[in-house]
């Protein structure tokens, strides 16, 4: 498997023409809002592929990033900008590594779309998980880091920051799998024996576990910028709400399972990356919870609710309104990604 190009994703572009923000409406609320930024100099877009666009707004002190909703006609709760304004504010008073925020737009006239405006963080951002242009070290220590920031942000107080109505505490789990089960029935195009198990199966053995905390959603290596190794902040949080702890930490563990780059233990030893057990335990240690008796079924459910995010846009090919051309390709997943959600559990709780 070829690894990924840093490059590619990384870095800025010229703005899209159907994305352009006018500095002359931009500029008095930079003036009003970030004290000290002075003129705008340019904007450019990132490159990476977020369904929020992204700018870094370059003035004559200071570099700024902008993220706002996407225009067009949205889904009522899609690309809540104002969402993650709030949790990375509140957030940046923690221990968790975030970007300082400067304030939220919601007048159209300024941008085209509702917007929020952050720092700018200078450090590194890798899209190869196996990060082949570190050293063994540096390797493993981002790995500990990594591991240490979504502890940090599980023991948060959220009602002491203020996100006690970030989302419906308790419950998420059972709250989850309702959810992906009607939305794989409304875009059912087969008929999928493993999927059609999951559904009947895991609402009746969800763990005795339920505890809340804030969860990022789709928490990955290049969701997050690092500097010597370190987590300088965690970035793209639209996915965010208050869940599960250990739901949200094992989708981040999904590698370990889908990702063949994951799955021989000697090469990871020689690389210096963790395998699934020594990352799980490291998370153990961060956090003081036992994840072993419940692991496999937190592992089961993820697959399942990717496999019902896949169905989704299966069905959308099925009714012709899947953007991409490799939307079959990528929905058509479903079938060995059920198939092993499936037999997790045939293997770890009907033997």
């Amino acid at each position: 498997m070829e690894p990924l190009d840093d490059t590619k994703f990384s870095g800025t572009k010229e703005v899209a023409e159907h994305l352009s923000i006018e500095v002359s409406k931009l500029q008095p609320w930079i003036d009003e809002f970030v004290s000290g930024a002075g003129k705008i100099i340019s904007i450019e877009q990132f490159k990476g592929g977020q369904s929020n666009p992204t700018y870094k707004i370059i003035t004559e002190n200071k570099n700024l990033v902008l993220r706002r909703k996407p225009p067009g006609k949205l889904l009522p709760s899609a690309h809540a900008v104002d969402r993650e304004y709030k949790v990375i504010t509140a957030l940046f008073e923690t221990e968790v590594p975030v970007p300082k925020t400067y304030g939220l737009c919601e007048d159209n006239n300024v941008a085209g779309t509702a917007f929020f405006v952050m720092d700018y963080l200078d450090g590194d951002l890798f899209w190869d998980p196996m990060i082949p242009s570190v050293a063994k070290k540096d390797r493993t220590e981002i790995y500990q880091n990594k591991n240490k920031a979504l502890a940090k942000l599980h023991s948060i107080d959220f009602k002491k920051i203020g996100l006690e109505n970030y989302g419906k505490p308790g419950n998420y789990v059972a709250r989850q799998v309702s959810r992906w089960s009607k939305q794989y029935r409304a875009s059912e195009t087969d008929n999928i024996e493993a999927m059609n198990n999951l559904i009947e199966w895991l609402p009746k053995n969800i763990p005795d576990d339920d505890e809340t905390s804030i969860v990022h959603g789709d928490y990955r290596l290049d969701n997050m910028i690092l500097k010597n190794n370190q987590v300088m902040g965690i970035l793209d949080w639209e996915l965010s709400t208050l869940g599960h702890p250990i739901a949200d930490f094992s989708y981040h563990c999904l590698s370990w399972r889908n990702q063949e780059a994951f799955w021989d233990k000697a090469k990871l030893k020689d690389l210096g990356v963790p395998n699934e057990k020594e990352y799980m335990e490291m998370y153990c240690e961060n956090t003081g919870k036992d994840l072993s008796k419940n692991w496999e079924f937190y592992m089961a459910f993820n697959m399942f609710k990717i496999a019902g995010i896949l169905q989704g846009i299966l069905g959308r090919v099925r009714d012709g309104t899947a953007a991409s051309k490799h939307a079959e390709e990528r929905g058509n997943m479903v079938y060995p990604l059920s198939k092993a959600a499936w037999s997790i559990i045939e293997e770890n709780f009907l033997k």
